[in-house]
């Protein structure tokens, strides 16, 4: 039998219909439904429930709805541990995909299952590393809400490493309303309140041939999620670092200021040589001086001492990460100066407490640093207050636990 499939993006809708047998991509729908707006949202979430697929016999039934896909009803269970679950990708039902040619904006996108993608050995990803990647999460109230965490500052960021990498770039509507579309479309792959969160990781490539060094004729968005726990196994409680002197994440006007994939593989080596020893990851030095702090291989690091929290100052460098500017935010609202300027591994080891942020580990303190041989402990036992406090502050609100006074949740449901 043929299943009908319908789904809209910002600005166009495609009508698909697929082989039950084999999933074959066959033609366009011949009686479409009417096209509709990804905006208000609360229309989006009703609209992603209508009846728009058609049985054997021809009968309109419920389903949830995508581009381009064949459709599984969203009420199943998910077969997952919850409790065990831990930071690693699990296969969803749903992702979803746009492309554009260079010089062009992007304007349509579809949901297709979840699967490897077909991509040219000349793609100037693959070639030239032309590619940047994103990274947000949703949670599950326990009334069955969906939230999103600050998505639109995800969409800037990624228009800003597009400028810098030569890329178009979704705009920052398209992006959030891509980003809503794939986590309702996987919203059974949710964890429970509690449980952990669906991490939803956006791409942006250079998919076109290319074999001289120049901009790829052709771009890839796309977006996949998985359900996942804790970053660092330890959860929340202390991790310990050690300080890189040789290797260097970034050097000033180079990309280590925007999120591309070229940043991330050059911290492998080191990572994995700290992780044989026992470390649970690497900080890294500026590349003039080697004294300033930079950044963890995968979030940023905060100094504090007394009531005043430093963390390195963005000038080109260090991501700006979104969690990082979200706890900035709540430490001032709670009481506490924060200064993002040059901070010294001098005033890292002399400091009352250490943790780092990101996406994936949110707020993750550090129990100790190792510097040229030389360990430093902070705190006798357990978590510090501080991280202790920011961490319970920020996945409260994330969570939707608490009142958002900032405007920064995003409701689906």
């Amino acid at each position: 039998m043929e299943s009908a499939a319908c789904f809209s993006n910002a600005t166009t809708v495609r009508l698909l219909h697929r082989n039950a047998n084999d999933g074959a991509l066959l033609s366009p729908c011949r009686n479409p439904a009417p096209l509709f707006s990804f905006l208000p949202l609360k229309k989006l979430s009703d609209q992603l429930r209508f009846p728009c697929l058609r049985s054997a016999s021809g009968s309109i039934y419920a389903s949830e709805v995508g581009l381009g896909s064949t459709i599984r009803n969203h009420n199943e269970s998910v077969d997952l541990d919850w409790d065990s679950l831990g930071f690693g990708l699990v296969h969803t039902d749903y992702m979803y995909t746009m492309k554009c040619s260079r010089g062009e904006s992007f304007s349509e996108g579809e949901l297709v299952p979840f699967g490897n993608i077909e991509i040219s050995p000349s793609a100037g990803v693959l070639n030239y590393g032309q590619g940047l990647f994103e990274g947000l999460k949703a949670y599950r109230k326990a009334d069955g809400n969906i939230l999103l965490f600050r998505p639109e500052e995800n969409g800037t960021r990624m228009m800003m490493g597009a400028e810098r990498m030569c890329m178009p770039s979704p705009s920052v509507n398209q992006f959030v309303e891509a980003v809503k579309a794939t986590v309702l479309a996987n919203e059974r792959w949710i964890p429970p309140p509690g449980k952990g969160s669906l991490y939803i990781r956006p791409l942006l490539m250079g998919s076109g041939s290319v074999l001289g060094l120049a901009p790829a004729p052709e771009y890839t968005f796309l977006i996949y999620v998985s359900p996942v726990g804790n970053y660092f196994r330890e959860g929340l409680s202390p991790i310990n670092l050690i300080v890189e002197t040789e290797m260097h994440r970034a050097t000033p006007g180079g990309t280590g200021g925007v999120k591309t994939i070229g940043n991330y593989a050059a911290v492998l080596k080191a990572q994995s040589a700290a992780k044989a020893k026992g470390y649970s990851d690497v900080l890294y030095l500026d590349s003039v001086h080697k004294k300033y702090l930079e950044e963890v291989s995968s979030c940023n690091v905060f100094v504090v001492k007394g009531n005043i929290i430093s963390t390195p100052a963005i000038k080109g460098t260090i991501l700006p990460g979104i969690t990082r500017k979200s706890i900035i935010d709540v430490a001032r609202s709670q009481g506490f100066q924060v200064e993002e300027k040059p901070v010294t591994v001098d005033e890292l080891l002399d400091a009352d407490e250490v943790f780092c942020t990101g996406t994936a580990v949110v707020v993750s303190p550090v129990g100790s640093i190792t510097y040229l041989g030389k360990s430093v402990s902070y705190g006798s036992s357990g978590v510090g207050l501080v991280s202790q406090q920011l961490y319970t502050a920020l996945t409260q609100l994330q969570m939707g636990l608490t009142e958002d006074k900032m405007g920064w949740v995003v409701e689906l449901k």
